[in-house]
């Protein structure tokens, strides 16, 4: 009996992701506002056990309202590790799509893709490098060898191309963009020694708008009191919308946080964005002061034979560490006197979309929040 030979023929239509070499605003691509529609967000499962406390089960579910209150109007992908996919397919609502995909720890916002679009609504991926803000010399953990490669494997699952920018240390909670040219970012994170301590700040600011097709940054010097990312801007100043930011703010001068608020407040009241508009700045509430409780202490593994935590710690708490979806404000609440007060003043300022406020203390003894956890996937065409 003869063999049949079949020939296969495989023609590249070019709808693989690839590698780019170029620079996006070169290219016409720069950073949407993050009001902007979106065509979905990113979130990873909650695991390490010396960032969750007691397993991560109370940050799990506060990673399933998350997710449930953003998929109520866009699409949410969340990752999880072999080990835990089980676990998250079967906490999750069946519309929130599951993906197996390894990571170091689950910080979306910090070193997934940052996305860019054109004029003709094509998306393409920026691959940024992430040492787990600092490297060696002020790093958070090690290794943070999986997480440097989620950005890419990201844009493959969703064939989008992706600029190689790994020479750059950079993590997406260090930068918050109006859409229109404005970049905001903060000194005690971008110029920190554990990032990238052979640019200047000059250096620095033409590889932000060269790859965000920003034309001018803003910089704030401070960002969070306490805050381990060497204070990113997404925990003290966001925009709402262009020529219009949030900022947190504590009336008490005898907190530390107070000199910090200020200092931004002045700079940010002094600036202009890239198209001439005076800032107008809300001042959003901070909560009290939230300090990490002996018990939640106690539910951390040691890191390295050291605590996560030391006793008594203040956490970075921020009310402007929320996320914007296509149809909601999700932010997030500490049992507070002001989480009524701040979710107002949102309501206020977003009153085309429905505010949502989750407790995401079980969040914040992980070291960030909802924010953090995040990461928006802009509508495109492509």
């Amino acid at each position: 009996m003869g063999m049949i030979t079949v020939k296969i023929t495989l023609k590249r239509n070019g709808d693989f992701m690839k590698i780019l070499k170029t620079i996006p605003k070169e290219d016409g691509f720069h950073m949407p506002g993050e009001y902007e529609p979106h065509e979905g967000c990113i979130i990873i499962w909650p695991e390490r056990a010396d960032s969750w406390q007691y397993g991560a089960v109370a940050a799990r579910k506060a990673f399933v309202k998350v997710a449930s209150a953003i998929a109520m109007s866009e699409k949410v992908t969340v990752c999880a590790s072999e080990a835990q996919y089980d676990t998250a397919r079967e906490m999750l609502p069946e519309h929130i799509r599951v993906v197996e995909m390894s990571s170091n720890d689950s910080w979306a916002r910090d070193y997934m893709p940052t996305f860019v679009i054109n004029s003709k609504g094509q998306r393409r991926g920026i691959d940024w490098g992430f040492n787990a803000w600092g490297g060696l010399e002020d790093g958070l953990y090690f290794p943070w060898d999986k997480d440097n490669k989620m950005a890419r494997k990201f844009c493959d699952m969703m064939d989008t191309d992706i600029y190689d920018a790994r020479d750059f240390i950079l993590e997406g909670g260090s930068i918050h963009t109006d859409g229109e040219g404005t970049v905001l970012v903060t000194e005690n994170c971008l110029l920190s020694r554990g990032r990238n301590p052979h640019m200047t700040k000059e250096e620095i600011e033409n590889k932000l708008k060269s790859y965000l097709g920003a034309d001018k940054v803003i910089w704030l010097k401070y960002g969070i009191y306490n805050d381990e990312t060497n204070e990113h801007v997404d925990n003290i100043c966001a925009y709402v919308k262009p020529g219009h930011v949030v900022l947190a703010w504590t009336d008490n001068e005898d907190d530390p946080q107070y000199a910090m608020s200020k200092s931004c407040l002045d700079i940010l009241e002094g600036e202009t964005d890239a198209r001439g508009r005076k800032i107008t700045v809300h001042k959003l509430p901070l909560p009290s002061p939230v300090y990490i409780t002996e018990e939640e202490r106690d539910g951390l593994l040691h890191m390295d034979m050291e605590p996560t935590r030391q006793e008594n710690e203040r956490l970075a708490a921020s009310y402007v560490n929320f996320y914007i979806s296509n149809g909601a404000v999700v932010m997030p609440g500490f049992g507070d006197e002001n989480d009524e007060k701040a979710k107002k003043i949102l309501e206020e300022l977003f009153p085309d979309r429905q505010v949502i406020q989750i407790y995401a203390r079980d969040i914040l003894i992980g070291g960030g929040n909802i924010h953090c956890i995040t990461q928006q996937i802009p509508k495109a065409v492509k």
